[in-house]
């Protein structure tokens, strides 16, 4: 079974919270829905099937992200990266898209386009499709998927104090489209 993409998504959100909350050599525990899991891994398995490829997962990627823990949530799995593991994540080299991205909406007062900047400066395969729904105002996402395979859902809020603040949320592919956006 191909464990890349799972192992990506899992160092990509640890990556993203290290942008955005700083490094702690800690523990992290993400939570998945079955469906995710199964999208990540390209399988059809219910949770029985499931538990046993995490096991499996966790024996392939312990070289790098050391020992992986598991549990069973409703609807999906719990998947906890070691501190150590964490940190092998921390310590190794990023594209450095997500960084720069979570340093620019962190700033109130950001426009679009200084979020789309971002994005080109990564590459010149970028999508921005004009969405203006109830959920977000932008998705925008790399064509080829490199630096990542994300879809991101850019909204602009207006704050208590009348000023702007951008906000994001990625998907991989699969559950954008579940979300039926």
């Amino acid at each position: 079974m191909d464990y890349t993409r799972l192992e990506k998504n899992i160092t990509d959100n640890i990556r993203e919270a290290h942008a955005k909350l700083g490094f702690e050599k800690r523990a992290v525990s993400l939570n998945y829905m079955l469906g995710s899991l199964n999208s990540l891994l390209d399988t059809d398995f219910n949770s029985c099937d499931m538990k046993n490829a995490l096991a499996d997962f966790s024996d392939s990627v312990s070289e790098r992200l050391r020992k992986l823990s598991f549990r069973e949530i409703k609807g999906g799995f719990c998947i906890t990266v070691s501190a150590e593991g964490t940190e092998y994540i921390h310590n190794s080299n990023g594209s450095g898209f997500i960084e720069e991205l979570v340093e620019t909406v962190r700033s109130h007062g950001r426009t679009y386009e200084d979020v789309i900047r971002i994005f080109r400066k990564y590459s010149d395969s970028v999508k921005v499709v004009e969405k203006h729904n109830d959920e977000f105002d932008y998705l925008v996402f790399f064509e080829d998927g490199v630096p990542d395979e994300y879809l991101y859902c850019i909204s602009l809020e207006e704050e208590i104090d009348g000023s702007t603040h951008i906000t994001y949320h990625r998907f991989i592919r699969e559950d954008y489209e579940a979300f039926g956006f």
